[in-house]
């Protein structure tokens, strides 16, 4: 974790080097989008101050959220760098150009899987981290239920389970989107819509 959160860190060092030089030395401070657990963004911004000298403001938000956000700034923009979060809102961020053209000196030591978003999002975009998806349950109401365990995303259709599965708002929740969107590709439209 520590090597990635250093490569991320220096991926960040060098965004914040090429998107905002003049408005850093300007005005001494740069603005962080952060779309990850809050910690690693802290993190790589206090390494980053002591480096430089030069002070991030951070907000932290799902995916979604800050992608509604660039698209809402895209004549005044008050962010530097947008970091983290799921690829879908990148890449249409990417796609309507919202984003600028990078290409990092660390992109040689990306996963192939982060190099093709890159190349994808015409150089937009690029992949920092990957994680599992995956669902936990209650084991005490499903015994409740007379139900058992549940070991794959179409249990999750069960008609007992109707109204008992919760996710986050997939229009703001880059995850919940990323779901959404797996679970459909999964079972098709009519079936995976049910979750």
């Amino acid at each position: 974790m520590l090597n990635r959160l250093a490569l991320a860190g220096a991926v960040f060092a060098a965004i914040a080097a090429l998107l905002g030089p003049q408005r850093a030395s300007a005005e001494g401070n740069l603005v962080l989008y952060c779309a990850v657990q809050e910690e690693w963004c802290r993190n790589m911004l206090a390494a980053f101050e002591r480096q430089t000298g030069i002070k991030v403001a951070m907000s932290r938000k799902s995916s979604g959220e800050f992608y509604a956000q660039v698209q809402a700034e895209a004549s005044n923009p008050s962010g530097d760098i947008w970091w983290g979060g799921t690829r879908d809102p990148h890449m249409q961020a990417a796609e309507e150009g919202l984003t600028i053209q990078y290409e990092s000196p660390n992109l040689a030591k990306v996963h192939d899987w982060a190099k093709t978003q890159w190349e994808q999002s015409k150089h937009r975009a690029v992949g920092v981290y990957a994680g599992a998806l995956g669902y936990g349950y209650n084991t005490e109401l499903l015994q409740k239920n007379g139900a058992a365990e549940r070991k794959c995303w179409v249990d999750l259709t069960d008609p007992r389970f109707r109204d008992e599965v919760q996710v986050a708002d997939p229009n703001s929740s880059g995850t919940a989107y990323t779901l959404l969107a797996t679970v459909v590709q999964l079972m098709g439209e009519e079936k995976g819509s049910i979750i």
